[in-house]
């Protein structure tokens, strides 16, 4: 019974590419035929994985393959995984249908619970991915400003470490920044952006992490830079900081919303009008889902981002609405994250022996199954980027967008 629903499911789900499946009394099953745009992979599953996907496919897969009961022999796990997202594009309207009504409705209700994301919690959420270790993330991030976000390129034939600074040019020209301005930078990781903005304008830069392990290399990173001077980086809630009444002319978010929770979006938007100056302006980078309000999956809320909750456009443009904030510009970067990701992916592959040491195979399984999922999600998924710029008066910037390549321009040198 068990090997049948799995069969049926690889007979529906594989249709290009080749997916064999090796099984413990020695059978060995093929699905899909062969194409030049789809990869060829050969997996080998004991009872025990059986069991667990039947239970829950994509979480019991996972864990599998932590565990070393779902074996690629042939082929690697981004590619398995690109397999089977591949064969069911969301652009043509694929899901892959793993779970019934029921579960829909566990997961969203579960995606609810967690988005009431209290401070507390939020803290205990945050530490959980970001404090394993600043060495972990050295390993495969950019070495130049330890960019943990999805980067820009504007040609494939640049690096990673090229195409996350042409992402803060991106970023910094949509600010539109002034000599003198106060800016806030929510979420501000080991520094990379508060850095860059202190190096490139005359402006002070106050960073805000709930992470212990981020604040003091931010902070260390700061004093290598030359900057340590104009930036001033606090392990605080950005909700205890809108309540101190402080007022910034910039506002800068990256990579931090999809952490805030579906339940909090009204507050985050409230707080950050709050904090903007009348004149200002805000930029909210964050990853998003191409199509309607969804649920967080099983596997990332349990293994890599507890609490956390990837927006829809229209919930995220809706709360915001609330509390007036002008949407002033609204661009959805489709393949740019699916590119970082693969590039991660590799580093982590090249420094397996160093990523066990530090933790062990079954994180080290764990991790580049995420990056695997996660780079399918962008390139087949319904996952995409949105950088959405906001004011709060009609007049705080320009009413073309010439000024933002002009920006780019400079601060890149071209």
């Amino acid at each position: 019974m068990a090997l049948g629903i799995i069969d049926r499911f690889l007979e529906r789900g594989v249709r290009h590419g080749v997916l064999e499946l090796s099984r413990p009394d020695g059978t060995l099953r093929r699905f899909g035929t062969p194409h030049p745009d789809f990869p060829n992979v050969r997996i080998s599953l004991t009872k025990s994985a059986e069991r667990r996907i039947l239970r829950d496919p994509r979480l019991g897969a996972a864990e599998a393959f932590m565990d070393g009961q779902l074996v690629v022999e042939d082929g690697d796990i981004m590619g398995l995984v690109e397999l089977l997202r591949a064969n069911s594009r969301w652009d043509k309207g694929g899901e892959l249908k793993e779970t019934g009504p029921l579960k829909v409705a566990f997961d969203k209700l579960v995606t609810l619970a967690d988005g009431v994301n209290r401070a507390a919690s939020a803290k205990r959420n945050i530490a959980h991915h970001y404090d394993v270790g600043n060495d972990l993330y050295r390993l495969f991030l950019d070495t130049e400003h330890m960019q943990y976000s999805c980067a820009y390129w504007p040609s494939d034939d640049i690096t990673l470490e090229q195409a996350q600074t042409a992402k803060l040019a991106h970023i910094a020209a949509k600010l539109a920044i002034e000599p003198g301005q106060r800016v806030l930078d929510i979420g501000c990781g080991w520094g990379g952006m508060a850095i860059y903005l202190a190096k490139h304008f005359d402006v002070f830069v106050k960073g805000i992490t709930l992470s212990e392990e981020q604040l003091t290399l931010a902070r260390q990173r700061a004093v290598e830079a030359g900057v340590a001077g104009r930036i001033d980086f606090e392990l605080v809630d950005y909700r205890d900081l809108a309540a101190r009444g402080d007022k910034f002319d910039r506002i800068v978010s990256v990579g931090m919303f999809e952490h805030v929770g579906q339940a909090q979006f009204a507050r985050f938007f409230r707080d950050c009008a709050t904090i903007l100056k009348d004149d200002g302006v805000m930029l909210l980078h964050t990853i998003g889902r191409m199509g309607r309000p969804g649920s967080t999956d099983a596997f990332t809320r349990k293994y890599i981002f507890p609490g956390g909750y990837i927006p829809a456009l229209s919930e995220t443009l809706e709360a915001s609405e609330k509390v007036r904030l002008i949407a002033t510009d609204v661009e959805t970067l489709r393949l740019h994250y699916a590119k970082t990701l693969r590039e991660w992916y590799k580093r982590c592959i090249a420094n397996k022996d160093a990523i066990i040491a530090m933790q062990d195979e079954r994180f080290y399984r764990m991790w580049i199954f995420y990056l695997s999922g996660a780079t399918a999600a962008f390139e087949s998924g319904g996952m995409c980027n949105y950088q959405i710029q906001y004011a709060r008066l009609r007049e705080a910037l320009p009413i073309t967008r010439d000024y933002l390549a002009q920006n780019e321009q400079r601060l890149l040198g071209t």
